[in-house]
């Protein structure tokens, strides 16, 4: 455990049963209410995808948004394989500066930031990393950079993070309110992080089973 943040390798998430539902991954770029932010695209378009019902609550999230307020999305789907390559990088990092770390501390460490690959709310389709922005595409201030690490931020990119300015809290509140009206939850290590769907969701929800699993890449629609 991380303080008492519930991380993602928590045996509990593990312990969670999925009830696979078959909805299909989608490209948001045909949605025309999101901006989509390209920071994170892929050859295959991956990151644009998110599960159907996923994005149908992300859309009403946004309705939820004052005028000239939209969300900018940096990233959904992440395939299977990337995730791992991601969590065994993040995590040989952590081991460097952890030396004497046991092994499932080392893995808690990296988990508070990567999830592990076996319950990844990215690899689902569940999960979107995003921010705000204005009319214009604009970012407005959220206090760190989206997919700051704990390091580099100094623990700002936790969601509930003291050190950070009014105008910054406030945009975070507005977010997190929208989002969580339209059935998500949030990773607390991560600010921008929202899933819905996934084992992470339905162990904060209560939720009997996840209705989402890993599931395999679009085909290339880039």
């Amino acid at each position: 455990m991380t303080d008492d943040i519930i991380t993602l390798s928590d045996p509990r998430v593990t312990a969670v049963p999925e009830d696979e539902c078959g909805e299909p991954l989608v490209d948001l770029r045909g949605s025309g209410s999101l901006w989509l932010d390209q920071r994170q695209a892929d050859d295959d378009g991956s990151f644009a995808h998110l599960r159907s019902g996923t994005l149908r609550r992300l859309v009403r999230a946004q309705r939820l948004l004052p005028a000239g307020v939209w969300f900018l999305v940096v990233e959904g789907y992440r395939p299977p394989g990337l995730q791992r390559r991601y969590f065994e990088q993040y995590a040989a990092a952590m081991w460097r500066e952890h030396p004497d770390a046991a092994p499932e501390r080392t893995r808690e460490l990296a988990s508070a930031y990567i999830s592990p690959p076996e319950v990844a709310p990215h690899a689902s389709g569940g999960a979107v990393d995003l921010t705000l922005c204005n009319q214009d595409g604009r970012e407005l201030p959220l206090g760190t950079e989206v997919n700051a690490t704990p390091e580099e931020s100094r623990g700002a990119c936790r969601t509930e993070a003291g050190d950070i300015g009014a105008e910054a809290r406030a945009n975070r509140e507005l977010m997190g309110w929208a989002l969580t009206a339209a059935g998500f939850v949030n990773y607390p290590t991560e600010w921008w992080h929202w899933s819905y769907g996934d084992r992470y969701w339905a162990l904060l929800r209560k939720a009997p089973a996840a209705r989402y699993g890993p599931t395999t890449p679009p085909r290339s629609t880039a």
